[in-house]
């Protein structure tokens, strides 16, 4: 018999025409249905494994970024990302990178298709980033977990290649750290000549707490280290901080006591998630605080500035909840200023003075403008000339004298030394 002739017997039976055999086909129909979609769940489940990254995690953006670099090329559904890069000259570019658009892509990744899926939820908003909520799911062929693992791990190495080089800033905006501005190129440490030793110590204090985390817990020490710089102002304390950071290889997050909003909670919630391999700088600490010691006429005078109390600050940086694996710079014009409490060993390890210009530093920074045969002898007489006077004169003022001067010969600077009190 024929599937015609099948059909059209079927057609003839009362009992099928009379609807028990639509009902029948339609449960069959049902069940293959069902059959198949519990086959996909199970052989997704068994097969295939997938990752989500959702836009909140710090790795979204370096996978974007890896996307935009790898897989871009292989899709013809794109959107643009528009960036800036800013040269060595101070020059700023316009960057355009054209990143998969929101839709369903296929990479292939080695030996391995990658089914890519980025979705937006245009009624969710990230709050802090003030956007709408996206999440990218990446699906493939396999148990095996290290293909994702080498996927994060080579965005994250190509994010780091294009800071390679320069020195990133953080500020703290609402509840997490942002970056301020664009990368600058690192400052040799070289470049910034404080007294004789001062920034040796400093970087070789550093270095050795980097590199010794395991003597710390031998011994039930806290692992982190708090450094304070103190000394009249343009005598090089920010400028060494930051060329210290390009040296070690960190970043520098900047956090302002005095901010309007800055709370005790919001600031240890700020250390705790400081991004890693990075310098906490508290600049000008003594403007949000007074010592404990002084009048309540001078206290008044700061009531209301901030919302972030002594205490709290004094826990945030060796109290039960401090963070660890932390290296935290302050800066003070005024150290008499200072409580005591906040500057005692266990919050402060290291104190040095950042002062006014010496007979070593001036020779030094000679040197650097006006390099020659008779440099030397021309440095030591320019610091002579300059200390002879008996006025302090900071590094900041030396440097803008020899702007000022620097289509001058060498001879004549120094004879035009009393200059410098006058720019």
């Amino acid at each position: 018999m024929t599937l015609i002739e099948y059909l059209s017997s079927l057609t003839d039976n009362p009992y099928f025409g009379a609807g028990f055999g639509l009902f029948g086909v339609g449960a069959g129909a049902a069940i293959l249905r069902k059959g198949y979609q519990t086959s996909l769940v199970l052989f997704r489940r068994h097969y295939m494994i997938t990752l989500e990254v959702p836009c909140r995690d710090k790795s979204y953006q370096w996978l974007l970024q890896w996307m935009t670099n790898k897989g871009a090329r292989q899709t013809q559904h794109l959107s643009i990302e528009t960036s800036f890069e800013q040269k060595d000259s101070g020059h700023i570019t316009t960057k355009y990178d054209f990143i998969p658009s929101i839709g369903t892509h296929f990479f292939k990744y080695g030996r391995t298709w990658i089914k890519v899926e980025r979705t937006r939820e245009q009624h969710t908003l990230d709050l802090h980033m003030g956007v709408p909520w996206e999440t990218v799911q990446l699906t493939a062929f396999g148990w095996d977990k290290e293909v994702y693992f080498n996927i994060l791990e080579e965005a994250r190495q190509m994010a780091l290649k294009q800071h390679e080089g320069k020195t990133i800033m953080y500020s703290a905006m609402g509840s997490e750290w942002r970056q301020f501005g664009h990368p600058r190129k690192k400052r040799p440490i070289s470049s910034v000549i404080l007294d004789t030793g001062i920034s040796e110590q400093i970087l070789n204090d550093c270095q050795e707490f980097i590199s010794n985390p395991s003597w710390y817990s031998e011994r039930g020490i806290p692992y982190r280290r708090g450094y304070l710089l103190y000394g009249p102002p343009g005598c090089g304390k920010s400028s060494y901080i930051t060329a210290l950071a390009g040296e070690l290889g960190f970043s520098i997050c900047v956090l302002n006591l005095s901010e309007r909003g800055l709370s005790d909670d919001r600031l240890n919630h700020l250390l705790s998630i400081a991004p890693q391999q990075s310098i906490i700088l508290l600049e000008d600490v003594d403007a949000a605080f007074v010592s404990r010691e002084d009048t309540e006429q001078q206290k008044a005078a700061y009531q209301g500035l901030n919302r972030v109390t002594f205490s709290g600050l004094l826990n945030c940086l060796d109290g039960v909840a401090s963070t660890e694996a932390r290296i935290l710079f302050m800066t003070t014009n005024y150290i008499e200023r200072l409580d005591p409490a906040l500057i005692r060993p266990g919050r402060v390890d290291l104190k040095e003075y950042i002062g006014y210009c010496t007979k070593s530093q001036l020779e030094q920074m000679f040197l650097r403008f006006y390099p020659g045969e008779n440099s030397v002898l021309q440095s030591q007489l320019f610091a002579e000339k300059v200390l002879d006077e008996g006025r302090d004169v900071s590094p900041a003022q030396i440097q803008g004298f020899f702007m000022f001067h620097k289509q001058t010969k060498a001879e004549e600077v120094i004879s035009d030394y009393k200059m410098i009190w006058k720019l």
